[in-house]
């Protein structure tokens, strides 16, 4: 027990130096075992993990955001959960039940974060990855059950392909949101000021491409475009690529008098039909 405990502290003595580094392992004609940045024949390298910071959830406020023990509130990336009932706003279909899946998992538990490109978003908020102590990626699970759609927004791509696999899998099954009437697709035709709030899944036909000095548009008809900003075009093929393709387009829809337009922000907001 001894020998081992010594081994551990000569371990982690070298580990502040070694992070960025291999360690070797090996064991001489005594039987001493060894550590240390290169090796020799018989040597193998140890795998480090330095360790993750552990939080305490102590409140759920959706089904995607949370407050942690040291006053830190996480919005979760890559996802977005339908809203629950608040001030100025009403619930949406879905969001009750997401709040409830992530409050009986997470509540008053531990979890870990990892980041992406962004650290926070304009609230302040911390932007993360959210595991639970046993490593369950809680993005993932959330978009997995139907209860999360993947919400993009570059340069965070880090679980990009893992969510909208898991997507596409929950889309398939028709679970949670995917089998809710109040998000299934909406001709573009059919957008008016009754009905264009909230997250939407806009099918038509691109018809044409205009671009202004902030936007390029695509357009479904005069009244009623996808949006790309130029931040985010150079994710995109050339729009051109689209015009006379049957689209589904799924984001939020913003007005301005008479007109509409959806935002998307990446390529896989866009499904060819």
């Amino acid at each position: 027990m001894m020998k081992n405990t010594k081994h551990c502290l000569w371990l982690l003595a070298l580990l502040p130096a070694l992070l960025n580094a291999e360690v070797y392992q090996w064991t001489d004609q005594q039987g001493r075992r060894h550590y240390a940045d290169h090796g020799n024949e018989n040597a193998k390298v140890v795998s480090i993990d330095p360790g993750v910071t552990y939080y305490r959830v102590e409140k759920v406020f959706d089904g995607d955001t949370i407050l942690l023990s040291d006053g830190q509130k996480v919005r979760f990336l890559g996802i977005n959960t339908p809203e629950v009932a608040g001030r100025n706003k009403s619930a949406e279909a879905g969001g009750d039940r997401a709040k409830a899946w992530l409050k009986q998992k997470l509540e008053h538990r531990k979890v870990f974060l990892q980041g992406d490109v962004e650290k926070q978003d304009k609230y302040q908020r911390t932007l993360a990855y959210v595991f639970s102590e046993d490593k369950e990626h809680i993005n993932l699970e959330l978009v997995k059950r139907g209860l999360a759609t993947v919400n993009i927004y570059p340069p965070n791509f880090r679980y990009l392909d893992t969510l909208l696999a898991a997507q596409r899998s929950a889309e398939q099954a028709r679970l949670g949101i995917w089998g809710e009437e109040a998000y299934a697709p909406l001709a573009a035709e059919l957008l008016d000021e009754n009905n264009y709030q909230g997250w939407k899944r806009l099918t038509g036909r691109i018809r044409g491409v205009k671009k202004t000095a902030k936007h390029s548009y695509l357009q479904f008809s005069d009244t009623v475009s996808v949006s790309v900003e130029p931040i985010s075009a150079r994710l995109f093929p050339p729009l051109e690529t689209y015009v006379g393709k049957d689209v589904e387009v799924r984001g939020w829809v913003k007005r301005s008098k008479q007109r509409f337009a959806v935002q998307a922000r990446h390529p896989a907001d866009i499904e060819l039909r």
